[in-house]
């Protein structure tokens, strides 16, 4: 299974990956940087391709069988 990652150093919190997400997986708390509810993300990769800072990685994870 596939999810998004943000690095928090590189996140600039400019919302382009907010506006991407057909889920409604993430969040801008704050204004801070970009954070992933790892429920709703699906992994499709839409807001790491979208992310001018290159702040947001999909990587495969383990799962739960």
């Amino acid at each position: 299974m596939k999810k998004a990652f943000v690095n928090k150093k590189y996140c600039v919190a400019c919302g382009c990956c907010l506006t991407t997400c057909k889920m409604g997986a993430i969040t801008i708390p704050r204004g801070v940087y970009a954070v992933i509810d790892d429920v709703k993300c699906i992994g499709c990769g839409m807001c790491a391709k979208k992310c001018p800072a290159s702040a947001i990685t999909i990587k495969e994870t383990a799962t739960d069988e």
